[in-house]
């Protein structure tokens, strides 16, 4: 494994022990809601970076001609193919060097990855590189800027300041390191990179026990809808989707 990966998921069930045992229907809503309205409707050759088992596939295997699912774990990739068969590629290997030509995908997609990026900068390049001019990436970054953190550090129950632009890293949620990014050290990462931003949502705004218990999945998911838009422009939501492209030669 490269000492730039953070979390190796083979031989671990993250279907089932992560989605599946747990309540987390409104967030994989709020997931599949932000995608619809971000990707794509046509594409020719498109990746879900960091994919997985293949939890999102649905919402993007009837927009591409051609699907690859990229992932680190053998083992998501296995459960994606007996899940989906010929409907999708896999290919396994490192997200610093990732297995795709220059400029080789027309979409991609990468999320729930972000808080295990180490070199942010580096992934991003790679993502850069495999992408072909005018070529659309939906990107989901883990925010370290929610009401929630802010409440823990101004109340002194966290030493992480959500306000400034350091990358954090909370080693109690995992000993190899578990990251979240300020909107603003992300953003002008993507302008270093080279991408344009050309839409943000704000996603799973509503991700708490006590809502989930008074309001019902149901209920915030409908408060969703409207709140990805609407919420955006603070960037509070512990989610942050982006869609970027990659400007034409």
């Amino acid at each position: 494994m490269s000492e730039k990966v953070i979390s190796d998921y083979n031989g671990y069930d993250y279907k089932k022990k992560f989605w599946e045992d747990v309540d987390r229907e409104y967030e994989d809503q709020a997931d599949r809601m932000a995608i619809r309205k971000l990707l794509p409707k046509r594409m020719a050759k498109f990746a879900d970076i960091g994919g997985g088992y293949g939890r999102l596939a649905n919402e993007y295997i009837k927009r591409a001609h051609k699907v690859i699912l990229f992932d680190y774990s053998k083992t998501e990739l296995k459960q994606a193919e007996e899940t989906f068969g010929d409907k999708i590629e896999t290919r396994a290997g490192d997200i610093y060097e990732l297995p795709f030509k220059d400029d080789e995908l027309d979409g991609l997609m990468m999320v729930r990855v972000t808080h295990h990026l180490k070199h942010m900068d580096k992934a991003l390049a790679e993502l850069y590189r495999v992408l072909k001019p005018g070529g659309v990436a939906v990107i989901e970054v883990a925010n370290k800027r929610t009401l929630p953190k802010m409440a823990r550090f101004i109340t002194g129950k966290s030493k992480v300041n959500p306000f400034d632009k350091k990358v954090a890293n909370y080693k109690e949620i995992s000993k190899d390191g578990f990251y979240n990014y300020h909107p603003k050290y992300v953003e002008e990462l993507f302008d270093k990179t080279g991408f344009k931003i050309e839409r943000v949502l704000s996603v799973s705004n509503f991700r708490s026990r006590g809502l989930k218990k008074v309001f019902k999945t149901n209920n915030l998911v409908k408060m969703e809808d409207s709140a990805q838009q609407l919420l955006a422009p603070i960037r509070f939501a512990p989610s942050i989707y982006y869609k970027l492209r990659k400007p034409e030669e």
